[in-house]
């Protein structure tokens, strides 16, 4: 697995073992063994305003942003049609897709909801992994479910609100 983590804000290289932990705790929870690349990406709420407004029409900064290279079929399992997926030949990985994180998002969530900063960092990458495994929320019952598997993933890496 390679997870490549550029900080183009407010570097703080100390949580990026936390973040490679908190994708491999994801494709482990999703059954996901197939050797795979994600690309994670922290700037200030300026720019993430920015891609937000360029990327989805939505003009406002948000706290994470995901980009998946893979359309999952629902009802399929993750590793199978992960292991379908063409391998970049540089890695033999196969691209899982881009991340975007507000680290001011961050910063702030954490206090609004009276946790860690580990905690805030872990729950949105694990959220945004999600979405690039095919996850979403866009009706009740995708929410439910995602809803789900986040506190158990978040669980399983002791990581409770």
């Amino acid at each position: 697995m390679s997870i490549y983590i550029e900080w183009l804000y407010n570097e703080n290289i100390a949580y990026n073992a936390l973040m490679e932990q908190s994708v491999a705790a994801v494709l482990s929870s999703e059954g996901v063994r197939t050797e795979t690349e994600v690309a994670i990406t922290l700037v200030d709420n300026e720019s993430i305003h920015q891609i937000n407004l360029e990327q989805r029409q939505v003009d406002a900064a948000t706290d994470v942003l995901s980009f998946p290279m893979i359309h999952f079929i629902e009802g399929v399992d993750k590793e199978s049609q992960v292991a379908q997926e063409p391998i970049n030949p540089e890695n033999n990985e196969v691209y899982l897709g881009d991340v975007v994180i507000s680290w001011d998002k961050v910063v702030e969530q954490s206090a609004d909801y009276g946790h860690s900063l580990e905690r805030e960092l872990s729950f949105l990458i694990v959220h945004s992994i999600l979405h690039l495994l095919g996850y979403d929320h866009m009706d009740t019952l995708e929410e439910e479910v995602m809803i789900r598997k986040q506190k158990e993933i978040m669980l399983m890496m002791g990581l409770k609100r």
